[in-house]
């Protein structure tokens, strides 16, 4: 049997279930779950504003999906020794999302808290207005980026992507803001997972990472 490339979404009942998943903790945990220490958004809220802030934007559907779903990795099991600042939630969400979604959605998911770093090295406006909460975590997820990294950075595949989606995840933490329902975006994630698995690039249009 060959094995599946990765990031290629399977067809059927489990690519389903992936999006029911998704939406459950959401809705369940993500409504009450905070997502700063001081209680400001809960992670629900967040997740809506981000996806909000990509769809006024004109994003890409996956891209939109990926705003929605990028902290999706807060709401799952983590090693009891991990600290809350460090908890790698980009990759774990992979384990999740990984077997219903092809690469447009994942890699701006994977490298979302990289293009943290890279904007607090690259772009001294927004590091001065990068919210406490993500100040508190900076250091235990490397830092700024040396000279190299960024580079290397600057030339992954899908970086611009994470950058945008980095961009709108720090502008999404105004409590109270009226959003769309989540139930809005369940159609696009049925959507985006029906489409999944194309070649690199499928769907994702010029994005400025400005």
């Amino acid at each position: 049997m060959r094995a599946r490339p990765w990031g290629v979404a399977p067809a059927g009942p489990a690519a389903l279930d992936v999006v029911a998943q998704v939406i459950e903790l959401l809705e369940g945990p993500g409504r009450w779950s905070p997502r700063e220490p001081d209680g400001g958004t809960t992670l629900l809220a967040h997740s809506l504003q981000t996806a909000q802030l990509a769809e006024r934007a004109q994003a890409p559907r996956t891209l939109v999906a990926a705003a929605l779903l990028h902290d999706i990795g807060h709401l799952l099991a983590r090693p009891a020794d991990t600290h809350p600042c460090d908890d790698v939630h980009e990759l774990r969400a992979l384990g999740l999302l990984g077997s219903a979604f092809g690469r447009e959605v994942l890699e701006p998911i994977r490298l979302h808290v990289q293009a943290k770093r890279y904007l607090v090295t690259t772009d001294a406006r927004h590091a001065a207005a990068l919210p406490p909460a993500a100040c508190a975590s900076l250091m235990r997820q490397g830092g700024r980026m040396s000279r190299e990294e960024v580079w290397l950075f600057e030339e992954t595949p899908y970086a611009e992507q994470a950058v945008a989606l980095r961009r709108w995840d720090d502008a999404a933490h105004v409590p109270g803001k009226t959003t769309a329902p989540l139930d809005g975006f369940v159609a696009l994630l049925r959507e985006v997972r029906l489409h999944a698995g194309g070649a690199p690039g499928t769907d994702v249009g010029p994005v400025d990472i400005r």
